[in-house]
């Protein structure tokens, strides 16, 4: 692949635009009370979505293998690095998304994420970041190896914090009582 200089700065561009649109949109820069850290492992944490690494972190990995297998799809002739741009805006407009109200409260009322507040800008550029890194790691292995990946990191996932990627889609489209009762005798 080769990435230049012009990828990079579209990818920073992306990156930008996600931090201001986020910023008018109310989204805090850090966690609520103003503080910094690298991680929260706790998914029933009010710092849940605020910090650089959480659980969900996964999950946003995932995306990047989900984003590479679509774009070699639907774009198999565009270059890969135009392909992780193309995977860097996807992430980006699912990161302003997942922050406006009308995500948050159905996060709130169908998940686990109960008291879920939004991302921090910080988070979300993490989200990025992350969906990149996935990319890339799709980009570099097998399909078999790829696959195996996406099915281990929601399985562990699942094991961890029964919550993944798979169940927050289900959850968010199609809420199951039953789901839900299970994932909150987790807690």
């Amino acid at each position: 692949m080769t990435l230049t200089r012009r990828h990079g700065l579209a990818m920073l561009a992306i990156v930008l635009v996600t931090i201001a649109v986020e910023w008018w949109m109310g989204r805090v820069p850090l966690a609520p009370d103003g503080t910094f850290a690298w991680a929260e492992p706790d998914i029933w944490s009010a710092h849940q979505s605020q910090r650089v690494l959480d659980p969900y972190t996964v999950s946003h990995i995932v995306h990047g293998f989900l984003f590479y297998a679509l774009l070699v799809l639907v774009a198999p002739r565009q270059p890969v690095a135009t392909r992780l741009v193309l995977a860097v805006a996807l992430e980006a407009v699912w990161e302003v998304l997942e922050n406006s109200p009308m995500i948050i409260d159905r996060y709130r009322a169908v998940t686990i994420a109960q008291g879920y507040v939004g991302d921090s800008i910080l988070n979300s550029v993490s989200d990025i970041v992350m969906a990149g890194l996935g990319f890339l790691m799709a980009w570099r292995l097998r399909v078999l190896a790829s696959l195996a990946a996406v099915v281990v990191a929601e399985l562990v996932m699942l094991l961890l914090i029964r919550d993944n990627l798979t169940l927050n889609i289900i959850m968010l489209a199609w809420p199951i009582d039953a789901i839900r009762e299970w994932q909150m005798a987790g807690r």
